[in-house]
């Protein structure tokens, strides 16, 4: 590990902390609408599986330890274990899922490269539905439909949006990063 993708990592992290700042509470349902997820999706797909899912973890830890990190300056172990933990605890695994866009763009045509990084960035928003919507359930004890209907429906488009402009990012500042690596 070098000194240049541990301060990308840190940085990914904090963009994630800021991103989550950004958070507007729905009264239908417990989970905000927030900028987390182009934050967890472009540090995916911009430090590749690895560093990707170590950016999401250095977050989660700084938000564990109380840090008030998460959406609307919440922090500590009781908001990874509330209703809204199992979105929180997914993004390491959601980063990497993107992050394996990386490889596959390096050196591929802009038009190659973006839809490659659209897949796998709605591969990894798929991941962050799985594992928030099921978190949902199971801690509030609502039906697996209804924590869809609260968890997952009201944010599909939103979040779709959010996935694509990742994607377009990461392919506009890919050849800065290559660069910069070399």
């Amino acid at each position: 590990m070098n000194i240049a993708m541990m301060t990308r990592a840190a940085l990914m992290a904090a963009v994630t902390a800021v991103a989550a700042q950004i958070a507007i509470p729905l009264p239908f349902s417990p989970v905000p609408f927030t900028l987390q997820v182009p934050a967890v999706i472009l540090s995916g797909l911009l430090l590749g599986p690895r560093y990707g899912a170590l950016a999401q973890a250095i977050y989660l830890l700084i938000g564990a330890v109380g840090l008030p990190v998460f959406a609307q300056f919440k922090g500590g172990l009781g908001v990874l274990l509330g209703p809204t933990g199992g979105y929180l605890l997914s993004y390491p695994i959601a980063a990497a899922v993107a992050g394996l866009a990386t490889n596959a763009t390096r050196g591929a045509a802009r038009r190659r490269a973006l839809w490659t990084s659209l897949l796998w960035g709605c591969a990894g928003l798929a991941v962050i539905y799985a594992f928030g919507a099921t978190w949902l359930a199971v801690v509030t004890r609502l039906p697996f439909a209804v924590a869809l209907a609260q968890g997952v429906a009201p944010f599909v488009i939103l979040d779709l949006i959010k996935v694509a402009l990742a994607a377009l990012v990461a392919v506009a500042a890919a050849p800065a990063i290559a660069a910069s690596r070399a």
